[in-house]
């Protein structure tokens, strides 16, 4: 009987699993759902406050370049700080094995002082990151709840409400974020900068990013293909009110390049080697960073798959618009629902990241040829370059319709370019036209159309004019 009660504690205090407490910050278990799970089958508790060693670093528009420390331990350090309670507030996550004065992140605060004043806060947890995968996945629960309890100093001793936080964390620094929204009621905005798969795709809401952590969740998703065979560091479960999958979430231009080139980009062995390695993961940041700086150069468009949306089956913008991707996201008039959303966007495969969509519709003249057709368009703000349409078969008063992502917003569109070739030797010189050209910005509602009597031989460019006033549909 003796042996039977002593089985029978042990068995229970083993489903309880251990604790760890610290203070205001609260107890941390490692029962379920925080381990001995599928996706969290290691038992293992975070480290203490001390050892993880978090500090908040300020910058403001008064010091963009010197950041100041704020405390927990000591909240008058914010009194003597540059903090300004008539600012936002965004503070900055960083992820595994990453560092809070990190350049993005001394960056993303200097571009925002370039749009807005903000009181710009860096959470650096190195010590606590900087560890075994495992580990830092578990002590990502108290600097979520050290951001959570930085929150209750600011509505406390200084009546700062945190509908007026916007928390941005990369990869575990979004499950950071997530944390401590989860422990803040009324928390503004949660960016999830492609919140990280393992150990937490598949898990309850209480572990991972999800949307009921603060008013308004958007994600960006870069490196969603899955974790095994593809090493996609990203989560591809939806996390947020928006979700943004650019370039389709798991693939972006420019990551395929091989590591001695980038490190010759980012000047740094380091550097260059984590990029090379995590490109596609890092990318959400450097996205979300160049948004800043191009408030309409991220448009996204609400779609089932990017299968469709490469399909021109989402164009353009629906009645009720389109949100950015990025830091503008929560200027979109239908930012939250009960169901989640997806949006889907291509990017440049460098920076500057931002591009413009367009649709284009063309009415062919001339004879019939095979080859392909181009356009260019022209605005009072630039000019893109040629853009392949189509390539086939030319048949005249057939209609071509097609879409392309523009590194330029060209503003109104004052004239069409049209060119084709076939890149055959023909003796008879065929022309080939376009009798109309239709153009429409994906997140407009107006039409500009563009005429032309003329062919052209091969080569050769077809300037197109309005034909009428735009019409809005």
């Amino acid at each position: 009987m003796l042996l039977f009660w002593t089985t029978t504690l042990l068995l229970l205090g083993a489903a309880r699993g251990k604790e760890v407490c610290y203070g205001d910050l609260g107890c941390f278990s490692d029962a379920e759902p925080w381990a001995g799970t599928a996706v969290r089958p290691l038992k293992i508790l975070p480290w203490t406050p001390e050892k993880i060693d978090t500090h908040f670093l300020l910058y403001t528009n008064e010091n963009p370049d010197n950041f100041q420390i704020l405390h927990l331990s000591d909240p008058s350090t914010i009194e003597a700080s540059n903090f300004q309670t008539t600012r936002k507030t965004r503070f900055i996550i960083h992820g595994f094995i990453d560092k809070g004065d990190e350049s993005w992140v001394t960056d993303m605060c200097k571009a925002m002082f370039e749009v807005e004043e903000v009181n710009c806060v860096c959470v650096d947890w190195r010590k606590g990151s900087q560890t075994t995968y495992t580990q830092a996945a578990n002590n990502m629960r108290v600097v979520g709840a050290q951001v959570a309890q930085m929150l209750n100093i600011l509505l406390t001793n200084y009546s700062y409400s945190p509908s007026k936080v916007h928390l941005i964390g990369h990869s575990l620094g979004a499950h950071v974020a997530g944390m401590a929204g989860s422990r803040t009621p009324g928390l503004g905005r949660i960016t999830g900068l492609d919140p990280v798969e393992a150990s937490f795709e598949g898990t309850p809401e209480e572990v991972r990013l999800d949307p009921s952590d603060a008013d308004f969740v958007d994600v960006i998703h870069t490196d969603a293909a899955p974790l095994i065979p593809f090493l996609g560091f990203g989560t591809s479960q939806l996390g947020g009110h928006l979700d943004f999958f650019p370039n389709g979430g798991q693939n972006m231009p420019g990551c395929k390049k091989n590591a001695l080139s980038q490190i010759i980009d980012l000047d740094g062995i380091w550097s260059g080697t984590r990029d090379f390695v995590a490109c596609n993961h890092l990318r959400s940041y450097k996205y979300y960073l160049d948004s800043i700086l191009n408030p309409k150069g991220f448009t996204a468009y609400p779609c089932t798959s990017y299968r469709d949306f490469e399909s021109n089956k989402c164009f353009p913008c629906p009645d009720h618009g389109c949100p950015q991707m990025g830091h503008y996201a929560d200027k979109f008039a239908g930012r939250t629902s009960e169901e989640q959303q997806k949006f889907f966007l291509n990017t440049g495969d460098a920076k500057n990241f931002a591009r413009w969509r367009y649709g284009v519709s063309i009415t062919l003249s001339g004879k019939m040829v095979t080859g392909q057709v181009k356009v260019a368009l022209f605005g009072n703000k630039g000019n893109t370059h040629q853009y392949d349409i189509f390539s086939g078969i030319i048949k005249p008063g057939s209609t071509l319709s097609s879409e392309f992502d523009a590194e330029l917003d060209v503003g109104t569109i004052e004239k069409v370019k049209f060119l084709w070739n076939n890149k055959v030797v023909n003796p008879t010189f065929p022309k080939v036209g376009a009798a109309k050209i239709t153009v429409q910005k994906g997140e407009e509602q107006t039409v500009y159309n563009f005429c032309s009597e003329d062919a052209v031989r091969e080569d050769i460019l077809l300037t197109l004019t309005p034909c009428e006033t735009p019409n809005t549909i």
